[in-house]
């Protein structure tokens, strides 16, 4: 058992949150940020990360300094050659994360998951730093996992998590997530004519997160006869990665119920218009949905670690919270089944229902009080 090298070198308090990669890492250590920063305005906190990734842009857009670490991760399989350079890299990152620490002297580090989690608290052990861990998903990630032994509190946003972790350690908090979202006051109606639609008619939202998801977009340009022939309409987040290819395939096409965007800022708005979101199962993403009670298709993307999108759409699932469809199946039944669902008033009541239930709100005050109580 280490002991802390900084114990009462200092009153203010001084926290390091690491993690990223995506935005579902991203958005949950920014909010329990916010929510330290609010408890304790004296607070200084920085952010470790990893270079390249998105958090390097995201947290500076926030507010918080962030320092990035050369840190990646492993190649598949393991035996691939290029895997030397990575493990290099590694200790580069850890021996980094260490001096970084030293310099700043945190009480207490917080680590969300991704690359640069695993170098920041494995440093902050070492140093005999207590540390808090925030898993977002029902299937926790390899970061967390490895870390969990000597982290102090665990907060978790499923049940069922002593499957993964020591269960004396565990706090079931939930997802801090986007505050915009839960603090918007316009109204469905403002909010669909905002986007140049009818209030009088069903709107379907289509999300497949910040970079698009290529699955929901074919299933969108599959069935375009199908959104032409209905009265519904459609806001369409293509995403930045396949936003220009998509408007040359529409070009020259008049669909006036369908809104295509690359990129939405106000999702606070967009989600107020929707009768029903179509979208991935990140864990961020569920844990809003739940929060503001909206009906939705989850499609989870197989291109993820143990396939935990799955398994975070499932939990939901298995309670009547919302409706799910398989990658490989969406492109043939997504849009028919989106059309025949949100047409049903008493389905979407249902969802819409039994996904509150579900919510746990004030998540981030919940981690940022724990961190600020292992700080002392």
């Amino acid at each position: 058992m280490h002991t802390n090298i900084y114990q009462g070198m200092e009153k203010e308090l001084r926290v390091i949150i690491s993690g990223g990669g995506t935005g579902g890492h991203i958005f949950p250590a920014v909010s329990i940020a916010n929510a330290i920063k609010a408890l304790r305005p004296d607070a200084k906190i920085l952010f470790v990360g990893a270079l390249g990734r998105m958090e390097m842009q995201r947290v500076p857009a926030a507010g918080y300094e962030i320092k990035g670490l050369p840190i990646r991760g492993f190649l598949r399989p393991l035996w691939k050659p290029g895997n030397i350079g990575v493990a290099f890299d590694y200790l580069k990152s850890k021996w980094l994360a260490k001096k970084i620490l030293k310099q700043f002297r945190p009480q207490v580090a917080v680590g969300v998951g991704g690359y640069a989690s695993s170098a920041a608290l494995g440093a902050a052990n070492s140093l005999g730093i207590p540390t808090l861990l925030q898993e977002q998903n029902s299937y926790a990630g390899l970061a967390n996992k490895t870390l969990a032994r000597k982290a102090a509190k665990i907060c978790v946003a499923y049940e069922g998590m002593e499957r993964f972790f020591p269960a004396e350690k565990l706090m079931l908090t939930g997802n801090p997530v986007r505050q915009a979202l839960l603090e918007t006051t316009i109204t469905r109606e403002d909010a669909v004519r905002s986007l140049g639609f009818d209030p009088s008619k069903k709107t379907i939202l289509l999300v497949g997160g910040s970079l698009g998801a290529r699955t929901v977009n074919e299933s969108v340009l599959q069935h375009l006869d199908l959104i032409k022939g209905s009265d519904i309409q459609f806001i369409w987040q293509t995403g930045k990665y396949y936003h220009e290819s998509i408007k040359q395939q529409l070009a020259g096409q008049e669909i006036p119920n369908l809104k295509v965007t690359d990129f939405i800022t106000d999702m606070g708005a967009a989600y107020k218009a929707a009768d029903l979101v179509i979208s991935r199962a990140g864990a961020s993403s569920i844990s809003e949905f739940c929060l503001i009670g909206k009906p939705v298709i989850l499609v989870p993307s197989p291109n993820v670690a143990e396939d935990h999108q799955t398994k975070n759409a499932l939990a939901l699932v298995n309670k009547g919270a919302a409706l799910y469809v398989k990658d490989a199946e969406a492109p043939a039944t997504l849009l028919p089944l989106a059309i025949e669902t949100v047409q049903d008033d008493d389905k979407l009541k249902s969802l819409s229902e039994n996904v509150l239930k579900l919510a746990l709100p004030d998540s981030a005050n919940i981690i940022a009080n724990e961190v600020i109580k292992l700080a002392q």
